[in-house]
Protein backbone atom coordinates (compact mmCIF):
# COMPACT_ATOMS: atom_id res chain seq x y z
CA UNK A 1 0.00 0.00 0.00
CA UNK A 2 2.97 2.55 0.69
CA UNK A 3 4.59 2.13 -2.59
CA UNK A 4 0.82 2.77 -4.03
CA UNK A 5 0.92 5.85 -2.02
CA UNK A 6 3.99 7.36 -2.94
CA UNK A 7 3.19 5.98 -6.91
CA UNK A 8 0.25 8.31 -6.97
CA UNK A 9 1.38 11.60 -5.03
CA UNK A 10 4.28 11.32 -7.65
CA UNK A 11 1.63 11.49 -10.32
CA UNK A 12 -0.38 14.29 -9.03
CA UNK A 13 2.96 16.51 -8.04
CA UNK A 14 3.93 16.48 -11.78
CA UNK A 15 2.62 19.02 -13.70
CA UNK A 16 3.51 19.74 -17.29
CA UNK A 17 7.16 19.21 -17.68
CA UNK A 18 7.73 21.09 -20.91
CA UNK A 19 6.23 24.30 -18.83
CA UNK A 20 8.25 25.90 -15.97
CA UNK A 21 5.88 26.62 -13.14
CA UNK A 22 6.45 30.46 -13.26
CA UNK A 23 5.41 30.76 -17.00
CA UNK A 24 1.73 29.89 -15.74
CA UNK A 25 2.04 33.51 -14.06
CA UNK A 26 -0.79 36.23 -14.82
CA UNK A 27 -0.83 38.79 -16.90
CA UNK A 28 0.07 41.23 -14.33
CA UNK A 29 3.25 39.08 -12.99
CA UNK A 30 4.23 39.04 -17.12
CA UNK A 31 3.47 43.07 -17.08
CA UNK A 32 6.03 43.80 -13.67
CA UNK A 33 8.91 41.90 -15.43
CA UNK A 34 8.18 43.70 -18.46
CA UNK A 35 9.75 46.88 -16.24
CA UNK A 36 13.05 44.66 -16.68
CA UNK A 37 13.63 45.30 -20.23
CA UNK A 38 15.30 45.90 -22.37
CA UNK A 39 17.41 43.77 -19.47
CA UNK A 40 16.78 40.07 -18.30
CA UNK A 41 12.91 39.88 -18.31
CA UNK A 42 12.26 36.78 -16.97
CA UNK A 43 9.08 35.07 -14.77
CA UNK A 44 10.33 33.19 -11.84
CA UNK A 45 14.13 33.04 -13.64
CA UNK A 46 12.93 31.33 -16.62
CA UNK A 47 12.75 33.52 -20.03
CA UNK A 48 9.90 34.50 -21.54
CA UNK A 49 10.45 32.54 -24.85
CA UNK A 50 11.09 29.41 -22.94
CA UNK A 51 7.47 29.74 -21.75
CA UNK A 52 6.36 28.64 -25.06
CA UNK A 53 7.98 25.55 -27.03
CA UNK A 54 6.43 22.28 -28.62
CA UNK A 55 6.37 20.59 -25.42
CA UNK A 56 3.91 23.06 -24.21
CA UNK A 57 0.48 21.20 -23.79
CA UNK A 58 -2.79 23.14 -24.18
CA UNK A 59 -3.93 24.04 -21.50
CA UNK A 60 -0.18 25.78 -20.70
CA UNK A 61 -0.48 27.44 -24.07
CA UNK A 62 -3.65 28.56 -23.18
CA UNK A 63 -2.89 30.42 -19.76
CA UNK A 64 0.58 31.67 -20.59
CA UNK A 65 -1.04 33.03 -24.40
CA UNK A 66 -4.07 34.26 -22.47
CA UNK A 67 -1.25 36.49 -20.33
CA UNK A 68 0.59 37.09 -22.90
CA UNK A 69 -1.83 38.50 -25.06
CA UNK A 70 -3.49 40.96 -21.96
CA UNK A 71 -0.40 42.12 -21.27
CA UNK A 72 0.27 43.00 -24.80
CA UNK A 73 -3.12 44.70 -25.17
CA UNK A 74 -2.71 46.85 -21.81
CA UNK A 75 1.06 47.61 -23.26
CA UNK A 76 -0.80 48.51 -26.46
CA UNK A 77 -3.32 50.70 -25.68
CA UNK A 78 -0.10 52.79 -23.51
CA UNK A 79 2.12 52.82 -26.25
CA UNK A 80 -0.44 54.24 -29.04
CA UNK A 81 -0.26 57.26 -26.33
CA UNK A 82 3.39 57.60 -26.21
CA UNK A 83 5.18 55.66 -29.00
CA UNK A 84 8.58 56.21 -27.63
CA UNK A 85 7.61 55.53 -23.99
CA UNK A 86 8.28 52.71 -21.45
CA UNK A 87 5.12 50.46 -22.52
CA UNK A 88 5.77 50.52 -26.63
CA UNK A 89 9.59 49.23 -25.47
CA UNK A 90 7.85 46.10 -23.22
CA UNK A 91 5.87 45.28 -25.89
CA UNK A 92 8.48 45.42 -28.11
CA UNK A 93 10.23 43.00 -26.14
CA UNK A 94 7.15 40.57 -25.45
CA UNK A 95 7.00 40.55 -29.52
CA UNK A 96 10.59 39.61 -30.00
CA UNK A 97 10.56 36.87 -27.12
CA UNK A 98 7.84 35.60 -28.69
CA UNK A 99 9.26 35.83 -32.33
CA UNK A 100 12.66 33.88 -30.48
CA UNK A 101 10.34 31.21 -29.14
CA UNK A 102 8.93 30.75 -32.72
CA UNK A 103 12.53 29.80 -33.71
CA UNK A 104 13.14 25.91 -34.63
CA UNK A 105 9.74 25.19 -33.48
CA UNK A 106 6.83 23.56 -35.28
CA UNK A 107 4.59 26.00 -34.85
CA UNK A 108 3.10 26.23 -31.39
CA UNK A 109 3.00 29.66 -30.84
CA UNK A 110 2.22 31.00 -34.49
CA UNK A 111 -1.24 31.64 -33.37
CA UNK A 112 -0.31 33.79 -30.07
CA UNK A 113 2.31 35.52 -32.38
CA UNK A 114 -0.13 36.25 -35.01
CA UNK A 115 -2.40 38.05 -32.65
CA UNK A 116 0.49 39.63 -30.66
CA UNK A 117 2.13 41.27 -33.96
CA UNK A 118 -1.37 42.95 -34.39
CA UNK A 119 -1.63 44.30 -30.81
CA UNK A 120 2.28 45.48 -32.03
CA UNK A 121 1.01 47.25 -35.32
CA UNK A 122 -1.14 49.23 -33.09
CA UNK A 123 2.17 51.70 -32.03
CA UNK A 124 4.06 53.99 -34.62
CA UNK A 125 5.78 52.44 -37.20
CA UNK A 126 9.21 54.30 -36.22
CA UNK A 127 9.01 54.20 -32.32
CA UNK A 128 12.83 53.63 -31.62
CA UNK A 129 11.70 51.77 -27.91
CA UNK A 130 9.50 49.63 -29.51
CA UNK A 131 12.04 48.44 -32.31
CA UNK A 132 14.73 48.30 -29.25
CA UNK A 133 12.01 46.37 -27.47
CA UNK A 134 12.20 44.13 -30.12
CA UNK A 135 15.69 43.44 -30.75
CA UNK A 136 16.18 43.12 -26.84
CA UNK A 137 13.63 40.65 -26.56
CA UNK A 138 14.85 38.46 -29.73
CA UNK A 139 18.54 38.25 -28.75
CA UNK A 140 17.64 37.60 -25.11
CA UNK A 141 14.30 36.85 -24.41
Amino acid sequence: MPILCLLVLSACSREDEGTPAGCLADDDAVLQALEKAPGEVRLEGTPLSECLSDTTDGEALQSVGAAYLNAAIALADRATEDPDGEAALQLGYLLGAVKRSEEGSQGIGYELGRRLRSEGARVEEGSKAFQRGVRAGTEGG
